[in-house]
């Protein structure tokens, strides 16, 4: 798959990196170019140039900025991401007493006002749960079976490259319902950084229920 990446921080790094090593043909785009241009060569990427160029790449775009910014650089693209899967990883998160706090209005989630920036585009919302130190190595669970990308997504055909995007990097696709609950995935985000934080384990208070006898 062609895969444009716009921006140039930890997760474009990550996930770009993933699926680059996975055999994903993925550019890197940046206002800095020199920036692109070093990530590019450090994950392997096939090229780099500017946002402009990574959003009318392929057919999957990752929006990998701060989750502030993502909206205005939708919009900003619209033209180019319309009928592309757009890939929002982003969590809008500011500390908050005794954790993180979400920064969207109630019910609001940010991949949906990236949808609303970008009307033509397939947004879903996918790897917001996952540490960004995890996408560099083969993920390990205690009963071998491969930890889950939960992901939500309103486009079957968007639904189904994100889903080729994670299981190639060896994760289970975890399909979450569609983008009008991404709200809930990011408050699932805030609410297990503040697990960590207090120094919990979120996976320790879901436990799977029982099968049928």
């Amino acid at each position: 798959m062609r895969i444009g990446v716009m921006g140039t921080g930890a997760m474009a790094a990550a996930l770009g990196g993933a699926w680059a090593r996975a055999g994903h043909e993925v550019f890197v785009g940046g206002r800095d170019t020199a920036a692109a241009g070093a990530l590019a060569g450090r994950i392997g990427a096939a090229g780099h140039g500017t946002p402009a160029q990574a959003a009318g790449y392929g057919e999957a775009v990752l929006l990998a900025v701060p989750a502030g910014a993502a909206p205005a650089l939708a919009r900003e693209h619209a033209g180019a991401l319309a009928g592309r899967t757009v890939v929002d990883c982003t969590n809008a998160l500011v500390p908050g007493t005794g954790g993180v706090m979400l920064t969207t209005g109630a019910g609001q989630s940010v991949a949906g006002l990236i949808a609303a920036a970008a009307p033509g585009a397939h947004v879903v919302k996918a790897f917001n749960l996952v540490h960004v130190s995890l996408w560099d190595r083969a993920p390990v669970t205690a009963d071998g079976a491969a930890p889950a990308v939960p992901f939500c997504a309103d486009d079957a055909e968007a639904a189904g490259r994100v889903a080729e995007l994670i299981s190639g990097t060896g994760w289970s696709p975890m399909p979450a319902g569609g983008l009008d609950r991404a709200a809930y995935l990011e408050a699932t985000a805030a609410w297990a950084i503040g697990v960590w934080w207090a120094g919990g384990s979120p996976r320790l208070a879901l436990p799977d229920a029982p099968g049928p006898a």
